[in-house]
């Protein structure tokens, strides 16, 4: 094996998140798919994807979509769904599509991930809950940019640059990866991987299913996708459920880089954990201690990686770890090997038990490939807005970040491909429309690492009276069925349920 490889794979695994037209061309003409609507047939799902739903029996099928929404009577690909039907006809209402966040997530298995987490049945009686894998993910055409776990390029975060020339070298590696991307990218699929170009698949699947509107469940990235079908269709869209907010319709540079105020808002939280079990752990007896420690680890494995484990995977595993408290024990055992001297061996096995699985971005399914998910998060972070081309611009953001959120700014800050992407832009993001319907409910925790709470204020101010937030006084990533806030939880599923939404901004006490 290659020096550092094993924990290069867990920790990529574990920090793997977890976001062509021209502008006048929109959701097209309304019965223009109608025409051609396909049916959806459905069989058993691939072994595989049955597995990972146990004890819930799925049903899959596919729903062919033009490759290039500008060409439609071009090439075709095939997108793989999944549906858990409801068994009640007398309380059933529709369809409510899910995606679990990304952009590179496999939504096959969600709806039974969420069934078998417990989200209410009456949920389950309401609706055919509709998983998917979006376009270039798993099953349906998938992408690869051919990155591996002991590559250069093997997470969608940036690693933390501890100087200006770091932000250089970095430019190098990210500039070969773009073109790499080209290179490999036999099929033309990349350049047709857009937020907007993924609202008008699901707006396909729900003509293929024989619905007039649908509804739509999406967590981080899954809120930028429900924003924009929200937007391109909303007398087509039912009731809308955004959850762990972006922002927007897209993941851009500002977005990315409020990972770092996410990191500085949800830290405390885990220092007062660790503090309080510090005859445990030895982190420290008070939560500056604690936040002292990262500090000290961090800056010894920038002097000194251990087989590979250098400060910039210790800085982006406990960005990861913050997703959720279950994580944090975890991860104070990883810093407690660190700080006593621990050999690389017992860090590779650590980083190896804290598999990515309950952590990441959303997502209820094991990523079909660590190829695949980043290629995803590349294409469609980078095709569907412009970033900025100067490498002094990374530079100057970086020395900001590190400055103002030291704990994780001059990573989140750095340079990544998109400066270099290849592929011209088809057309401007997709606006907010805030002319439709009151039918989205935002749901963020106040501290959420990848979308602090700032995010579901930023699509409340866009969306306007067509929204209400519910903001929760809980820590981690995902909140409905994923956290633990009863109010959260009863608000979510009375609005989904009964179509009850607050008559204005709510706020969750914790629970």
């Amino acid at each position: 094996m290659t020096r550092g490889r094993g924990i290069r794979r867990s920790a990529a695994l574990a920090v793997a998140l977890g976001l062509g037209l021209s502008g006048s061309l929109v959701a097209g003409p309304a019965g223009a798919e109608e025409k051609e609507r396909p049916s959806v047939r459905w069989g058993t799902c691939p072994e595989d994807v049955a597995a990972e739903a146990a004890p819930v029996v799925l049903e899959c099928g596919t729903v062919p979509v033009p490759k290039d929404y500008a060409d439609p009577d071009g090439g075709r690909i095939e997108l793989m769904i999944s549906r858990l039907a409801s068994t009640d006809p007398d309380k059933r209402r529709g369809t409510l599509m899910l995606n679990p966040g990304g952009p590179g997530g496999s939504g096959l298995s969600q709806p039974a991930f969420l069934a078998n987490r417990g989200i209410p049945s009456e949920v389950l009686d309401t609706y055919d809950v509709i998983g998917m894998d979006t376009r270039g993910i798993g099953r349906s055409a998938p992408v690869a940019c051919g990155f591996t776990p002991e590559g250069p390029y093997f997470a969608n975060i940036p690693p933390y640059a501890v100087d200006d020339a770091a932000v250089t070298a970095r430019a190098k590696v990210v500039k070969k990866v773009a073109e790499q991307c080209a290179e490999r990218d036999k099929d033309g699929v990349l350049p047709h991987l857009t937020t907007a170009n993924t609202a008008r698949d699901l707006d396909r699947i729900r003509a293929a299913l024989g619905e007039e509107r649908t509804s739509f469940l999406g967590y981080s990235y899954g809120t930028a996708l429900g924003a924009a079908y929200a937007s391109m269709f909303p007398e087509r869209s039912d009731r809308i459920v955004l959850d762990s907010n972006i922002g927007d319709t897209h993941l851009d540079r500002d977005g990315m880089r409020r990972f770092a105020l996410g990191v500085e808002q949800t830290f405390p939280d885990f220092a007062r954990w660790a503090a309080a079990r510090h005859d445990s752990y030895g982190l420290g007896r008070t939560p500056a201690e604690v936040r002292r420690t990262y500090f000290t680890l961090a800056e010894r494995l920038d002097e000194k990686p251990v087989d590979g484990f250098d400060g910039g995977m210790l800085r982006q595993i406990t960005f990861s770890f913050l997703f959720k408290e279950v994580q944090y024990s975890k991860l104070a055992q990883l810093w407690q090997t660190m700080k006593s001297g621990g050999d690389a061996k017992n860090l590779r096995t650590l980083v190896a038990r804290s598999g990515p699985a309950d952590q990441k971005d959303g997502t209820a399914d094991t990523p079909p490939s660590l190829d695949n998910q980043l290629s995803v998060f590349l294409a469609v972070s980078c095709n569907d807005v412009k970033w900025p081309t100067s490498v002094d611009t990374y530079r100057k953001g970086v020395a900001e970040d590190r400055a103002r959120y030291p704990m994780f700014g001059a990573a989140a800050a750095n340079i990544l491909p998109c400066a270099f992407w290849p592929y011209a832009r088809a057309e401007k993001p997709v606006a907010i429309d805030d002319d439709g319907p009151r039918n989205i409910l935002l749901v963020q925790n106040l501290r959420d690492v990848p979308t602090p709470h700032v995010g579901g204020k930023l699509l409340r101010q866009k969306f306007a009276d067509r929204s209400r937030l519910v903001s929760v006084d809980d820590s981690g990533h995902g909140v409905y069925v994923y956290g633990d806030n009863p109010c959260a939880l009863n608000t979510t599923t009375r609005y989904l349920v009964d179509g009850k939404m607050p008559k204005m901004d709510a706020f969750c006490p914790a629970g």
